[in-house]
């Protein structure tokens, strides 16, 4: 297991346990989290923890293509109950992912530090957040890290039915046009499989990540 210093580096990714740790230490400047996401490389660790290093394989993605939008998410979409935005309350966005509460979650990895680290990445543009509105209301939402080719998704909320997918909807639309290759989802879970993402294998993801 690795140790990591002040030093910017991170091992290879096939250096992870068979849970996916491959690191702890070091720290969320924007340097090394930036160099993290384009290695595979993410943090997820809880208060009061050294910061722990994932590359997990294998690793949940969602080809653009693939995305599932259920009859019942068409009407929902096609009432125009919601309105949706890009990019304007990042660090509410980000608030309320660490407030909601998870099925099978005592607490949240979104601590402070986190928060503030993310909110600099936004600031410089490399991380990036969609909003879902009702009645001016900020009622869902999501965030991650914008590759340019591909999109890093880290957590997202919602405080009324349906606005999560709403944001997840909106965000795999606008990758689309944008030529994006992939959503990277990072673990698996129901929910990210019921919206169409898939695990693959973490050399195949890698593939990708590293062509542009």
């Amino acid at each position: 297991m690795y140790y990591l210093s002040k030093d910017l580096f991170f091992p290879p990714v096939s250096h992870a346990d068979s849970d996916g740790i491959l690191a702890f230490g070091g720290d969320l400047t924007p340097e090394r989290l930036l160099l993290a996401y384009r290695s595979g490389i993410f943090p997820w660790f809880n208060e009061g923890e050294p910061i722990i290093w994932w590359s997990p394989n294998p690793r949940m993605v969602l080809f653009l293509d693939e995305l599932i939008v259920s009859k019942s998410m068409r009407n929902i979409l096609n009432r125009n109950i919601f309105t949706v935005t890009f990019n304007q309350n990042f660090r509410d966005v980000i608030s309320n992912c660490r407030q909601v509460k998870r099925d099978g979650q005592t607490g949240t990895w979104i601590t402070n530090e986190m928060i503030e680290a993310y909110c600099k990445l936004n600031e410089l543009g490399m991380a990036k957040s969609v909003e879902v509105w009702q009645n001016d209301q900020l009622v869902g939402g999501l965030y991650g890290i914008d590759l340019g080719h591909i999109f890093c998704g880290e957590s997202m909320f919602s405080l009324v039915s349906n606005a999560s997918k709403v944001a997840f909807i909106a965000l795999v639309s606008q990758l689309k046009k944008d030529n994006y290759r992939l959503l990277d989802c990072q673990v698996y879970n129901e929910h990210l499989e019921s919206l169409g993402c898939r695990e693959i294998d973490r050399e195949a993801f890698m593939v990708i990540l590293k062509s542009k």
